[in-house]
C-alpha cells in the first residue's frame, strides 16, 4: 500500500514508510480505501481569526478572539485561545477571564465573505458538486473527476489544500469518506491542518463507542433524551430495530437507525437552500424601555431585508429574538399572508411582537429573523386598500436603487438616524 504525501503529492510505496520518499516530510496519508472514497468535507481552520492573523503578522503567535464588547459574545477564536477554554458563542466577559491577554478584533464580515468566496471558487474548480454549509465549509462530491484531474479524489483534495495555503495563507482541514455524515466527522478529527479518512471497512467500529451526540441532528436536548432511554453510545442504537426507534422518535428514529450503521444516502447538492436570515445586536447596557428597543430594531430589519433581496428570497415568517440579562432567550414568531423582503414590513411586524415582550423586562440582546423562505417572485404585491403601505414600499425600493449606485450610507430613512 502506498502512502500519499500531503505536502508534495508524491506516492511513497510500501506499508512502513513514516516519511515521504521525495520531500522527506512526515504528513503521509495511508488507507486501504484511499483511492476509492469520493465524498469530502472541507472546513477552514479558525477562519475569521486565521484571516486576521494573516493580515497582521504581529499577532500571529498571540491568542486572538473575534468578537467585541464586554457584553458581546465570541464569534470565533484561534486555537491558542481555545487552549485557554475560549469557545464560540461564549460571553466576552467570560472569555476575557479565561484568556486576559487575548487580542480582541471586531468581525469584518465583508473581508471574511470575500476570502470565503475565493475558497469556494477553488473548490468549484475541482467539481461542480460543491454544497456550502457556511462561509467556511462545504461538502464536495468528486466522483468521476479522476480522468479530468488525472488524480484520485484524495490526491485532488490534498492538492487543493496546498493551493489554499499557498494562495490565501490560511489552513483548512479535510474529511474524506463514502458519505456526508462520516466525511464531516472526519474533518474534525485532526484539526488544524487535518486530513482524515473514514472508510466503509472501519465505519461501524469507529462509530461504536462514540456518543450519540455525534449523530447529525442530535442536539443537547435530544442527546439527553436518548441517554435517559438507555442510548448513550452509538452502538446502543444498533441493538434496536428501525420500527421501534421510529415508534419512539418519529422520523428521527429512521435517521438514528441509518446513521448509527454508517448509512447516509444524502447526495451533495450544489443547489443549497437558505433556511433563514437573521441579524442581532448586543447592547452596551440592558434596555427595558420600548422606545429604546424600537430604535435598535430598525437597522436589524434593514440588514435582513438587504440580505433577502441580495439572495432573491422572501419570507413568510418573522422571528423576534430577545435575551434577558440572565441569558434566557425569548423568541416570538409571526406568519405572514404573503412573502416579503421589505425592511418596512419586517419592521412593522417586528415592532408588534416587541410590544408584547416589552413589559419592563431588561434585555441585553435583540434580533430579527426571516424564515419560511422562497424565491421572490410574486411577493410584496400592491395593497388595494392600504395606499400608505404601497407608498412606503415604493420609497424603500427607490432607496435601494440609490444605495446600489452610491453605497449603503448614501441615503436612509429618518428612523435610522435616531440615536439610542
Amino acid at each position: 500500500m502506498s502512502a500519499l504525501c500531503r505536502d508534495c503529492g508524491y506516492r511513497t510505496p510500501g506499508d512502513t514508510a513514516t516519511r515521504c520518499g521525495q520531500c522527506g516530510r512526515p504528513r503521509l496519508l495511508r488507507h486501504c480505501e484511499l483511492d476509492s472514497l469520493t465524498i469530502a468535507h472541507l472546513d477552514c481552520d479558525a477562519f475569521y481569526a486565521a484571516i486576521e492573523k494573516r493580515d497582521n503578522p504581529a499577532i500571529l503567535n498571540q491568542p486572538v478572539i473575534i468578537g467585541g464588547g464586554h457584553r458581546g459574545v465570541v464569534s470565533t477564536c484561534c486555537y491558542l485561545a481555545r487552549i485557554h477554554g475560549v469557545r464560540s458563542a461564549m460571553p466576552m466577559f467570560k472569555a476575557m477571564k479565561l484568556c486576559p491577554d487575548a487580542v480582541v478584533i471586531r468581525p469584518n464580515m465583508a473581508k471574511y465573505v470575500a476570502v470565503g468566496r475565493e475558497v469556494r471558487e477553488m473548490m468549484q474548480s475541482l467539481t461542480p458538486l460543491v454544497e456550502p454549509l457556511s462561509i467556511d465549509e462545504a461538502f464536495l462530491d468528486l466522483a468521476g473527476t479522476e480522468r479530468l484531474h488525472r488524480a484520485s479524489p484524495a490526491e485532488s483534495m490534498a492538492r487543493l489544500v496546498r493551493q489554499i495555503e499557498e494562495r490565501l495563507s490560511i489552513t483548512v482541514s479535510v474529511g474524506l469518506s463514502y458519505c456526508k455524515f462520516l466525511a464531516k466527522i472526519a474533518s474534525d478529527l485532526d484539526k488544524p491542518r487535518g486530513f482524515s479518512v473514514i472508510g466503509r471497512q472501519e465505519a461501524l467500529s469507529f462509530l461504536a463507542d462514540k456518543p450519540v451526540s455525534l449523530i447529525w441532528g442530535v442536539g443537547a436536548a435530544m442527546a439527553a433524551r436518548l441517554e435517559r432511554d438507555g442510548f448513550k453510545r452509538i452502538a446502543d442504537l444498533r441493538a434496536v430495530d428501525e420500527k421501534k426507534l421510529m415508534a419512539r422518535y418519529g422520523d428521527m428514529g429512521r435517521r438514528l437507525h441509518a446513521l448509527s450503521r454508517g448509512q447516509d444516502d444524502r447526495s451533495v447538492s450544489s443547489q443549497s437552500i437558505v433556511k433563514s436570515i437573521s441579524a442581532e445586536t448586543t447592547f452596551a447596557d440592558d434596555i427595558e424601555d420600548l422606545m429604546r428597543l424600537d430604535r435598535q430594531l430598525w437597522p436589524l430589519c434593514e440588514t435582513v431585508a438587504r440580505r433577502a433581496k441580495a439572495q432573491g428570497m422572501v419570507a413568510r415568517t418573522i422571528h423576534l429574538k430577545l435575551k434577558t440579562r440572565d441569558f434566557k432567550t425569548r423568541t416570538l414568531s409571526r406568519s405572514l399572508p404573503e412573502g416579503t423582503q421589505l425592511a418596512d414590513v419586517v419592521y412593522r411586524h417586528g415592532v408588534d411582537l416587541l410590544r408584547s415582550a416589552a413589559n419592563g423586562t431588561a434585555y441585553r440582546l435583540i434580533g430579527i429573523g426571516l424564515a419560511s423562505l422562497s424565491p421572490s417572485t410574486g411577493a410584496d404585491t400592491q395593497d388595494l386598500i392600504d395606499q400608505a403601505s404601497n407608498n412606503r414600499a415604493m420609497a424603500e425600493r427607490a432607496i435601494d436603487r440609490v444605495r446600489e449606485k452610491f453605497g449603503q450610507k448614501a441615503i436612509g430613512k429618518g428612523r435610522g438616524l435616531k440615536q439610542s
